[in-house]
């Protein structure tokens, strides 16, 4: 990675993917692998973040600025472990499309470490699979989507109105026009 005034230089990632599709049933939905491999998610979440933090800083926390490394946690989920997780912790009734549990604090800054813990986050594959055919996306760009989405609120932002709300899809749009994929 080419050195930039604010950048995480490496990001620790936990993926996981808990939705069980045979290989067979993959071509059924027509998705592609890349989305189920743990390298494809860490670069992207590490180009995210430093785009934020040469493009957007404003709108991160101060702490984040002049930390070299991070970590996060992803996981890709069926309905029934996404509904389970919206109730223990959200105490919303069903499914939902994506979940993100937030880590960041004030002490990261107090701590002085050079790295910083963003938090977890949880897809629901199948609400991907239902909200690709509803928007007309692959499933591919729909877990993108959703995945920048809560990366986002991972680092702080929320849509509490309307404003909100679209400026927060204006830069996933534009996060996920950086990454050059179909």
């Amino acid at each position: 990675m080419i050195y930039q005034k604010n950048s995480i230089e490496y990001i620790e990632l936990v993926f996981k993917n808990s939705f069980e599709i045979e290989s067979n049933k993959l071509n059924v939905y027509d998705i592609k692998h890349y989305i189920f491999e743990h390298d494809f998610w860490e670069n992207t979440f590490l180009r995210w973040i430093n785009i934020l933090l040469n493009e957007f800083k404003q709108f991160l926390p101060n702490y984040l600025l002049d930390k070299k490394s991070g970590s996060l946690s992803f996981e890709i989920v069926d309905d029934l472990k996404i509904s389970d997780l919206n109730q223990t912790w959200l105490n919303k009734l069903g499914p939902t499309d994506v979940l993100s549990f937030p880590i960041l604090s004030k002490e990261d800054a107090v701590n002085d470490l050079n790295s910083v813990e963003f938090g977890d986050i949880f897809i629901s594959l199948e609400m991907a699979l239902t909200q690709s055919m509803e928007y007309n996306n692959s499933v591919e760009q729909e877990v993108i989507w959703l995945a920048s989405h809560g990366f986002l609120h991972l680092l702080g932002w929320d849509h509490q109105d309307q404003i909100q709300l679209e400026n927060m899809l204006k830069i996933q749009e534009y996060l996920i026009s950086k990454l050059n994929i179909e």
